[in-house]
């Protein structure tokens, strides 16, 4: 129901886009997020945005480099665009969606009902 897309391979210092689309049921109402999880490595928190698209969180490695969107015309589409990118960003990205929750658990993996499958991203030095 949540389907990742955008990954690929990309120098350090370049961008990339990253979707998620949701299909199945309406997920308009429902929070969004991107973890990823590194190669022997615990699933991170990478960002989320609100069911309105008014709020949005960031994980600390992420910070301004980082943006997290939503289609303001279908909210079942989520994005993630990344910029600056460097070796320690290649992982495999997942999207993941939650019924609204507290904002302090938007960072929390184990908020989230639904996931996507996962799009690699590896950074090339």
């Amino acid at each position: 129901q949540l389907q990742a897309s955008g990954g690929g391979l990309v120098q350090a210092g370049g961008s990339l886009r990253l979707s998620c689309a949701a299909s199945g049921r309406t997920f308009r109402d429902w929070d969004m997020g991107w973890f990823r999880q590194a190669s022997g490595k615990e699933r991170e928190f990478v960002a989320a945005i609100r069911w309105s698209g008014g709020t949005t969180r960031y994980g600390d490695s992420v910070k301004g480099r980082f943006t997290i969107s939503r289609d303001n015309a279908n909210k079942n589409t989520v994005y993630l665009q990344m910029s600056s990118l460097n070796v320690d960003d290649t992982a495999v990205y997942y999207c993941a969606t939650t019924p609204r929750t507290a904002l302090s658990s938007l960072a929390v993996a184990t908020s989230y009902d639904y996931w996507g499958q996962g799009t690699q991203v590896t950074v090339s030095s």
